[in-house]
């Protein structure tokens, strides 16, 4: 369904959407987030472990079922473009946050690395889905 440059892309984008939510398993621990907290807000750290947990496990999650859609010839076309679109949509989003909140603002190499980071895997994965919008189906229009 999608040529090997395309698939080429859509790996790569997906393993920095891997990468970044393996590695972001670990920021609340190499960042020290917890020690900015109140001792006494017990809930407060709770929920940021969890939505943290949850936000990681997102991305990882993502960038495998792009992995094994984009490789499924025999699937479902439309599958692999909803999955495509929710990912685009989610680092479309973290491009925004970037521009208007940006993170590493204490560090100006930092701030624009992550900002040109996270353009470039939106760009990636928004190739592949116009790409995958444009190909043709097969097997009667899956």
């Amino acid at each position: 369904m999608v040529s090997k440059f395309y698939k080429i892309l859509a790996v790569i984008s997906s393993c920095v959407s891997i990468g970044f939510g393996v590695w972001h398993f670990f920021v609340p621990t190499i960042w020290n987030w917890y020690s900015y907290i109140d001792v006494k807000a017990t809930e407060l750290v709770i929920a940021i472990r969890a939505i943290n947990v949850f936000f990681s496990l997102c991305l990882v999650l993502f960038g495998l079922m792009n992995i094994l859609l984009i490789f499924d010839e025999m699937g479902s076309k439309y599958s692999l473009i909803v999955v495509l679109g929710a990912t685009c949509v989610l680092w479309m989003v973290r491009v925004i946050m970037q521009l208007i909140f940006p993170q590493g603002s204490a560090v100006m190499a930092l701030r624009l690395g992550m900002l040109i980071a996270f353009v470039a895997v939106f760009a990636c994965y928004a190739v592949v889905l116009i790409q995958v919008v444009k190909t043709p189906a097969h097997n009667g229009g899956n």
